[in-house]
């Protein structure tokens, strides 16, 4: 008998249970010991059976211990056994551990672990209070444990690949794959699911049993839930519900629906976006903001949205956002709406046709460091923001303007650099409809050059110090309006023009303290179109005849400026509060001239007699303006001056002295002019601003002293001012602005910044309140939904209350012909706060102390209602006067579940 043979025969003998004695085991032993290496040494069929090991039976032990396999290996030569070999009980390697014990049932084929149990079996994790596996069955099972007090405890917690159920027990079939779970538990994305009874068919489909779905992150205790009798559930995929009922606080509401279907996706899904039903004064009752959404790719979507309204009134919505992963991003917004007012027929029946398109572009600095691109736009209808039916913006409302810019760049990396830039921009003014664009700007310029200094040598004295560039600008300007955007006539007047300037400059130092600089720079200009202008006999007035052609103009200026800076210090003593005041002041005087070229101007005759004959140029209307035909040479003086102090800091335990900034700047300058035959100075402008309680408090102001005296007609004359019986200079205006916010420690308002109120032509604050959209009111007016805050209330009577101010104040005086008067005197005030953890208000108001009215108001409240949010918007009197109410759950995947009913704002049609 061979090796093989004896070790094959003792095996099956000492592992037989209940038959074996330790002579058994010995030999066993002996025999697997000498046999090992021969049996793995041969190529023989194998089979494997899994035996449990001896580590099981110490039942003290934690650490996570395997149930072994023993390859058996057959040879052709043995005698077949007359009992048929069994078949191995388990597909791989178990692991487990318990803290209480570990205990094997060999005859029940069953394995017990018991308190904090947890076992993984191929793509299987367990943990729970108690698992029993029979792995003669192939099933395992898991429950809670009752705890000292008598309650159960750990929950269950069944992971597979990466679905992960907390049920109260479970059972499991290895082979099959199904599953019996009771009271389930799971989340899909922003879904919460708690099952009575749940069945898994299969790797793929679960079937469960008065089911309920929400998004409440406490799924013990839901604020609200819906409850389906019947749901079929593919992880990832999708749910689908039979008859399914609201339940609000555990009493059952009669919203419901017969049957269901969610999307359950980790990617991005198309569907269809319900509207939201609302009625209004003017166009009736209305479907908002329905339609569908498009998920076209990773990188880019699309999203179309349409309103219709009884009376006819309709609007269209596009809106899509791309990204490319380290490249760039954006979205752009098309709106278009058409509005009808009254009925046809009716005096005051109006429609009108207004739009609006914003696109916004980004690059990533990394993509591309030579060259960039980027993209805001802000165009369309200048009453848009006035007269939506879709949206609040006052801010947006009141805005005068609206600005466009796309703009590429590219640098050259040759000796010297070229950096050159192609620029399309936009300027609308809402009030007078008047639109000015550039399509395009290009500017090229090439880096400073140092003919007179090695490349690597210091730059140092007149000479070396001498530089030159070249720039070019080129435009191509469009003056249209409204009406005739996006017409063929917007295009005849278009003017067209380039600029080729060379700055020459050199600066050094003269007597160690002063800097001094000088240049001259030459200009040169190109026009496609210029004008002759003469008396027409035929028409009896003077015209102006477009001559088309290559034409230019030259000039050139020169310019020069010293200065310096003198520090002083008024020291008052280190044992005093104030120990010193540092005075910064900077003085500059400068010179520039430029010549007459009035070689490039004509005359003409004002009548059909010839006597009167004025200047022209035929260059005027040019976009780079016209040659000088007065030659000019002024000296300027501008002084600017810095105060800051040395105060003994409050803390006793700081050495140094605590630097405090009393002015940022206080600047005076004037300027004259040499060349004049009268009035040669200009008014001295003074301006100065400063920050102040920590630098949260923003003053700015400025005046503008005239020397010069008036006439009876409020006219300037040639006459000094106290040379006429008044003071030595005359304040002809004056401003000062007060910005001022305030916030409660640890509030971030600055986190809270209103974007697309911004991007509208809006602000950034709540001044003038906040915008509202009506077709997504998922976000908080308040925009903080994201920030955690601790609720926790300490003691009673004490718990945080977060706040935020906002103050602004603005005073201007007039007195340019002795009207003496306060132009504009007003003061603008927004506030919120946190009333409680989950109570919000808000306030932005104002008061015109010239007109004596109160200006722009706005109340704002909000609840939130863990996964709902209640807010009521309040706008009380005024041309916007409105009011909304909105309830719905915050959840993306359920924003359809909402109510809400508001007023359009009492707007009028433009």
């Amino acid at each position: 008998m061979t090796l093989q043979k004896l070790s094959h025969i003792f095996t099956k003998i000492a592992f037989k249970p209940l038959r074996t004695n330790l002579f058994h085991i010995v030999l066993s032993v002996i025999f697997l010991t000498l046999g090992t290496s021969e049996i793995y040494s041969q190529e023989l069929p194998k089979k494997t059976i899994a035996i449990p090991s001896e580590k099981q039976q110490d039942t003290t032990k934690t650490e996570i211990p395997e149930l072994e396999l023993i390859t058996e290996a057959v040879q052709d030569t043995v005698p077949k056994d007359t009992l048929k070999p069994k078949k191995s009980t388990l597909d791989g390697i178990v692991k487990r551990r318990a803290v209480d014990y570990e205990k094997v049932d060999q005859k029940n084929k069953l394995l017990t672990l018991y308190n904090e149990a947890e076992l993984y079996y191929l793509d299987v994790e367990l943990k729970s209070g108690i698992i029993v596996m029979d792995y003669a069955k192939d099933e395992v099972y898991a429950g809670r444990i009752k705890d000292s007090s008598g309650a159960y405890t750990q929950r269950p917690v069944f992971k597979q690949g990466s679905n992960v159920v907390e049920p109260d027990s479970i059972r499991f079939n290895f082979k099959t794959k199904k599953v019996l779970i009771w009271n389930s538990r799971s989340q899909q994305g922003e879904l919460n699911f708690i099952a009575e009874i749940a069945k898994k068919e299969n790797d793929s489909v679960y079937f469960m049993k008065n089911v309920k779905f929400t998004t409440a992150e406490d799924i013990d205790d839901p604020e609200y839930y819906f409850l389906a009798r019947r749901a079929k559930f593919v992880p990832k995929k999708k749910v689908v519900v039979g008859l399914t009922n609201m339940v609000i606080a555990d009493v059952p509401t009669p919203i419901g629906l017969p049957f269901a279907f969610f999307p359950m996706t980790e990617t991005s899904q198309s569907g269809v976006i319900m509207p939201t039903f609302t009625d209004t004064r003017r166009q009736g009752y209305s479907l908002q903001n329905g339609g569908y959404y498009f998920a076209l790719s990773d990188n880019y979507d699309l999203t179309f949205l349409g309103d219709y309204y009884t009376n006819g009134s309709y609007a269209l919505r596009f809106e899509s956002s791309y990204a490319k992963r380290y490249r760039f991003r954006g979205n752009v917004n098309i709106r278009f709406e058409n509005q009808i007012t009254s009925e046809r027929g009716f005096p005051d029946y109006a429609k009108s046709n207004i739009y609006n398109i914003q696109w916004s572009h980004s690059q990533d600095a990394k993509s591309s460091p030579n060259s960039r691109f980027s993209a805001s736009v802000n165009l369309g209808s200048s009453t848009y923001f006035q007269n939506s039916l879709n949206q609040v913006n006052v801010g947006s409302r009141l805005n005068n303007t609206m600005n466009s810019s796309i703009s590429y760049s590219k640098t050259f990396n040759s000796v010297p650099s070229v950096n050159m830039s192609l620029t399309a921009s936009h300027q609308q003014n809402t009030q007078t409809q008047q639109i000015n664009m550039t399509l395009p700007t290009l500017q090229l310029s090439v880096d400073r050059i140092f003919p007179f200094a090695a490349e690597d040598a210091p730059k140092k004295g007149f000479f070396k110090n001498i530089n030159l560039q070249y720039n070019l600008r080129g435009e191509n300007r469009i003056a249209t309006t409204d009406s005739l955007f996006f017409k063929s006539e917007m295009f005849r007047d278009a003017k067209v023009g380039l600029q080729h300037s060379i700055p020459l400059s050199t600066n050094f130092k003269v007597f160690k303290h002063f800097s001094v600089s000088t240049g001259m720079n030459y200009n040169e200009v190109w026009y496609t179109k210029t004008i002759d202008r003469n008396f027409d006999a035929d028409l009896g007035e003077v015209v102006d005849k477009e001559v088309n052609g290559f034409d230019a103009f030259r000039t050139y200026s020169f310019s020069s400026s010293v200065g310096t800076t003198i520090y002083g210090t008024f020291n008052f003593g280190e044992n005093k509060k104030l120990q010193a005041i540092r005075h910064v002041m900077r003085p500059s005087v400068s010179h520039s001239y430029t010549p007459s070229f009035d070689k490039y101007w004509d005359t003409y005759d004002t009548d059909a007699s010839g006597t009167i004959r004025k200047d022209y140029t035929r260059f005027e209307g040019g976009i780079f303006g016209v040659p000088g035909q007065n030659y000019s040479n002024n000296i300027g003086f501008s002084l600017n001056n810095t105060f800051e102090a040395k105060v003994t800091d409050r803390d006793s335990t700081k050495t140094e002295p605590k630097k405090v900034m009393l002015l940022n700047n206080l600047n005076f300058s004037t300027s004259y002019n040499i060349a004049a035959d009268s009035l040669p100075w200009n008014p001295v402008r003074v301006s100065g601003g400063t920050l102040l309680f920590k630098e949260k408090m923003n003053v700015n102001f400025g005046a503008t002293l005239d020397p010069y005296a008036l006439n009876n007609a409020n006219r300037r004359i040639n006459k000094y001012n106290i040379d006429n019986g008044g003071s030595l200079f005359r304040m002809t205006s004056a401003n000062i602005t007060i910005n001022y916010s305030l916030t409660s420690e640890g509030n971030d308002k600055a986190q809270n910044k209103n974007e697309q109120g911004a991007r509208n032509g809006g602000r950034e604050d709540d001044l003038f309140g906040t915008n509202t959209d009506f077709s997504d009111r998922r976000g908080s007016q308040f925009g903080d939904d994201d920030k955690d805050k601790d609720d926790a209330i300490s003691e009673f009577f004490k718990t945080k209350l977060p706040w935020d101010l906002t103050f602004a104040y603005s005073l201007t005086y007039g007195n340019a012909t002795r009207q003496n008067e306060i132009t504009g005197n007003s003061i603008m005030i927004s506030g919120n706060m946190d009333l409680s953890p989950k109570w919000k208000f808000g306030i932005s108001t104002g008061y015109d102390f010239v007109q004596n009215g109160v200006t722009f108001t706005q109340l704002r409240f909000e609840r939130d209602l863990l996964s709902w949010r209640m807010d009521f918007n309040w706008t009380p009197f005024g041309e916007n006067a409105y009011w909304g109410f909105f309830i719905g759950i915050k959840s993306g995947m359920l924003s359809d579940i909402k109510w809400e009913k508001r007023t359009q704002p009492d707007r009028v049609i433009r």
